[in-house]
This record gives structure tokens, C-alpha cells and sequence, in this order.
């Protein structure tokens, strides 16, 4: 199988997990709605955000569609990074991890782009898939699903402490999805390998 093929496969199962589960999450739980699959250290927490990556925000409606047009931007210049290194034959793990960042950012994509237009509300009760009223927003203005929440360490910081003395510490804080591991996974790969990845590059 050629890299070209392996890209375009790896993308694809990206996408088809995230967006299975985030379907059934949808369909199945309401926001806030919880399920322990590790005992508290691994959980399945339901939230969605107008942002960015593991939670974040970023300004109202204008900067959610701002950000979205920023994301379908990123997409296709990340899709022509990836088809150069396809045609010139880059290290297969430099087109991989390249492939699961473009995979995530279409994840996450389709949910602000489509999500909204598709779902009725999660609060209180599952979301309906194509409600008879609509959903419950408009194009590019869908929220993204979240849900993988693993406080390893939920404690808080002793009274003696000088920084935030008694408050809550939790580790690792921020809920996300398969396509932000896809994405945090792709980077984090290039990053530890890109002399190996880059070397055979002119």
C-alpha cells in the first residue's frame, strides 16, 4: 500500500471513531452527564465548548465563526503540506503524524460546522439526531462534543502553600476528544522525531 493510501485510510479511521463516539455521545448522554469507566481517574464526561482545543474559548459567536473559518483554512493548508510530502516521498511516520493532525482538525471541524444544524439541545436529556424543529444552531456555529476526562490527581493545594493555599488541584483538567488526542498526538510526534522525519527532506 502506498503512503498515499496509508494517509488517506489513517484519516479516515480518525474520523470515523471520533465521530461515532461523539455521535453516540450526542445521542445517548446530556451535558454534564457522566460515566466512570476507570473508577474517578477515567471518565466519560460530557461537555461541549465554542472553542478551541480541550475546552477553550474564544470570544461569543464572532469568534466562533472567526475560529472556524480559521479551522477550515488550517484544513486545506494542512492538506497541501500532506499531499507534498506524499509526492515527494517523506518518511511515512512525518506523513502519519501530519495525517492525524489534518484528521483532527476535520473532527473537530464538522462538529462546529454541522453539529448545530443536525442536534436539538443536549441539556437535559440526550440530543436528538435531526430534530423535526431544527437543530439547535446555524452553519459554523455548532458547539464541539467533548468527553475523555482523566483527573489522575484531585486533591487540593495544602493551607501552608503559597500558591492558591487550600484551593482544588486537579491533574489533568481539561476534557477533550479523539480528534484533539489525534491532533495533540501528531504534534507531539513531529516535535520528538523530526530529525528522523525531516532528514531524508532537501
Amino acid at each position: 500500500m502506498s503512503s498515499g493510501k496509508k494517509s488517506i485510510l489513517f484519516i479516515i479511521l480518525i474520523l470515523l471513531a471520533d465521530q461515532v463516539l461523539k455521535i453516540w455521545i450526542k445521542t445517548h448522554m446530556e451535558i454534564g452527564q457522566e460515566i466512570h469507566l476507570f473508577g474517578n481517574w477515567g471518565i466519560l464526561h460530557f461537555i461541549e465548548n465554542n472553542g478551541m482545543a480541550f475546552g477553550m474559548e474564544m470570544g461569543g459567536k464572532p469568534g466562533k465563526f472567526i475560529l472556524s473559518i480559521f479551522r477550515i483554512v488550517a484544513i486545506f493548508g494542512i492538506g497541501w503540506f500532506l499531499s507534498s510530502l506524499v509526492t515527494r516521498k517523506a518518511n511515512l511516520g512525518l506523513i502519519l503524524a501530519v495525517s492525524a493532525i489534518m484528521a483532527g482538525a476535520i473532527g473537530n471541524i464538522i462538529d462546529s460546522a454541522f453539529y448545530g444544524m443536525i442536534f436539538s439541545e443536549s441539556f437535559n436529556q440526550p440530543a436528538i439526531l435531526f430534530p423535526p424543529e431544527g437543530g439547535y444552531s446555524s452553519f459554523l456555529h455548532g458547539r464541539v462534543v467533548d468527553m475523555f476526562y482523566f483527573p489522575i490527581i484531585n486533591t487540593h493545594w495544602p493551607q501552608w502553600s503559597p500558591f492558591k493555599p487550600g484551593e482544588s488541584f486537579v491533574f489533568f483538567r481539561p476534557v477533550f476528544n479523539i480528534a484533539d488526542s489525534a491532533i495533540t498526538c501528531g504534534v507531539i510526534s513531529i516535535v520528538l522525531f523530526q530529525k528522523k522525519m525531516f532528514r531524508d527532506l532537501s
